[in-house]
């Protein structure tokens, strides 16, 4: 039976959003077209309909994963702080599947092909771009302080995620808080390391809330 345009296109953002989580939670390697095409509910001879392969649907699903991000920060009076606050949140840090795929996917993106890099540069620019003119200082200043924040709240969130002691990961988490999470860089209030224990013990317990996508 003949698919509608309106169906195909539905066919599509249901193939992509299934890729784009999956990706994310399990990397591009660990996710076969067979469990893309499953988790979107459709069949595997749909897949080349809409793509040419399976690099042409990791760029594309990159490109899906990244224009999805939550913007809000842009509009706050502090961006920068609000941004730090969003990004290094406990329910960001606990789901990498509807996450920041700067984050979840960014070390295996340099194994990928230029589509999927160009892709991921291009929104790396962006974002870059809309944080720059928040912060204090020449135009040239200005730039490299929003990128030296962006590759700070990236690596904060991968290393917070990479470690296993949950105590070390929020230290880490507080770390970046601290250092980005302040308007113009003022150093934010330390965190005992009670205060750590408790917190890591209430990030392992509660996965049920919205994650951020920055």
């Amino acid at each position: 039976m003949k698919v509608s345009r309106e169906q195909f296109a539905a066919n599509r953002i249901e193939m992509l959003g299934a890729a784009s989580r999956l990706f994310r939670e399990k990397g591009f390697d660990g996710v076969g077209l067979d469990a893309v095409m499953k988790a979107a509910g459709l069949t595997h001879g749909a897949f080349y309909s809409h793509f040419r392969s399976k690099d042409d649907l990791v760029a594309q699903a990159c490109a899906y994963a990244l224009a999805g991000s939550d913007e809000s920060w842009r509009r706050a009076t502090a961006p920068g702080a609000e941004l730090a606050r969003l990004y290094l949140a406990d329910d960001h840090f606990l789901n990498r599947a509807d996450g920041c795929a700067l984050a979840a996917l960014g070390s295996e993106v340099v194994r990928r092909s230029g589509a999927t890099r160009r892709v991921v540069g291009k929104a790396l620019r962006e974002r870059v771009e809309a944080l720059a003119p928040s912060l204090p200082g020449a135009p040239s200043a200005r730039r490299e302080r929003a990128i030296g924040t962006w590759a700070g709240l990236v690596g904060t969130l991968v290393l917070a995620r990479a470690v296993a002691d949950g105590v070390f990961s929020k230290e880490i988490l507080d770390a970046g808080r601290r250092l980005f999470g302040q308007p113009h860089g003022r150093a934010g209030r330390h965190r005992s390391p009670r205060g750590r224990r408790r917190v890591a013990r209430r990030v392992r317990g509660d996965k049920s809330r919205k994650p951020r996508c920055a």
